[in-house]
């Protein structure tokens, strides 16, 4: 870490300071925990409670945020992206030596660019193509006739099988498995058979995979990751399925075979889906929900639940399912009213 000024953060970030431009600030905390030398962000009401007692030397804040107290804050139109900004400022991650180790095993006819580093034990296959400035980590498996972008950056253990397209600025955590065969199997006679996955996977730019993730390859045709995409970690995206650009989605979600994602859906976790279903762009699914084969969600108001539904039907039903006990406990004493009556 370095120390960086008040006002050159404003500079970077494209805001006002208020109180001390010169102070210099030497690291990024949370609220709770910041020094008086390091930098942390209100970016909602209850965070603006406890920025109060908050010891940080600067706070990032939006333009309505009550400084009657007179702390050093600058002012920027989205405090949370301003405060991802100056961590990768404050906080620079440390670069890998360029270079290729003495374990790595690199297949004929591979080319690797300008700039790149490939450590310890990474196996390469042929013809296989790892533009500039990239990061192979150690024990990384990468297939024949493989395409690697530039400023990629494949954690420790990631595989990636043959044939594989990689844009630029791609990251893929540790263990993430990159064109695995998809789950086809025919059922014929009294047995499974396997159906060739003979497709490939694409991934778009500036897409980030999470440890543990698996994008299968599709059996035919291309399964596809579309630019500016986030995975969460352990996300199975099935053979032949169509994720579109800047979606994201949270951990342990599975998709199925064929389904379609349009541009900026949001997605959350333990959610899945059903083969060819379809998710139209800029559309939410919330945690947990379940959406069945074939099935569309529409954008607009968020789905919910198993069957997913639209959330203001998925709340008006569970709070009918609350009722449940009182409405037996009622049925139980019309019953028993209705048997003294026939006695009588």
């Amino acid at each position: 870490m370095f120390p960086v000024t008040v006002e050159a953060i404003a500079s970077l970030c494209g805001g006002e300071v208020e109180g001390d431009g010169a102070r210099a600030i030497t690291g990024v905390n949370s609220l709770e925990d910041a020094s008086d030398g390091e930098l942390s962000f209100v970016a909602n009401r209850r965070a603006a409670v406890h920025a109060k007692s908050s010891r940080a030397g600067c706070l990032l804040v939006a333009a309505d945020f009550d400084n009657s107290s007179r702390r050093t804050v600058v002012r920027v139109q989205d405090p949370r992206a301003a405060f991802a900004r100056m961590i990768s400022v404050l906080c620079p991650k440390s670069k890998s030596a360029p270079g290729i180790h003495s374990t790595a095993a690199i297949g004929k006819d591979t080319q690797i660019g300008d700039g790149c580093s490939i450590a310890a034990n990474v196996t390469i296959g042929e013809r296989t193509i790892v533009a500039a400035n990239s990061v192979i980590a150690p024990g990384c498996v990468i297939g024949n006739d493989v395409a690697i972008g530039e400023h990629c950056v494949l954690h420790a253990n990631v595989t990636v099988y043959d044939h594989v397209r990689i844009g630029s600025r791609v990251i893929l955590h540790a263990g993430s498995v990159i064109g695995a065969d998809g789950f086809g199997f025919a059922f014929t006679g009294e047995r499974y058979e396997k159906f060739p996955q003979i497709g490939t996977v694409e991934i778009g730019d500036d897409v980030e995979v999470g440890a543990n993730a698996c994008i299968d390859r599709a059996a035919l045709g291309v399964t596809r990751i579309g630019e500016g995409t986030k995975l969460d970690n352990m996300v199975h995206v099935a053979h032949n399925c169509q994720i579109g650009r800047h979606v994201v989605i949270a951990a342990q979600t599975g998709f199925s075979g064929a389904v379609a994602v349009g541009d900026y859906a949001v997605v959350g976790g333990q959610v899945g889906v059903g083969d060819k279903a379809r998710i139209e762009s800029q559309a939410v699914v919330g945690s947990g929900a379940g959406i069945l084969t074939s099935k569309i969600v529409r954008a607009g108001e968020p789905v919910w639940g198993t069957p997913a539904r639209p959330l203001q039907q998925h709340l008006q039903q569970l709070a009918a399912l609350a009722k449940l006990p009182a409405v037996l406990e009622q049925v139980k004493e019309l019953r028993r009213r209705i048997e003294e009556l026939e006695k009588a």
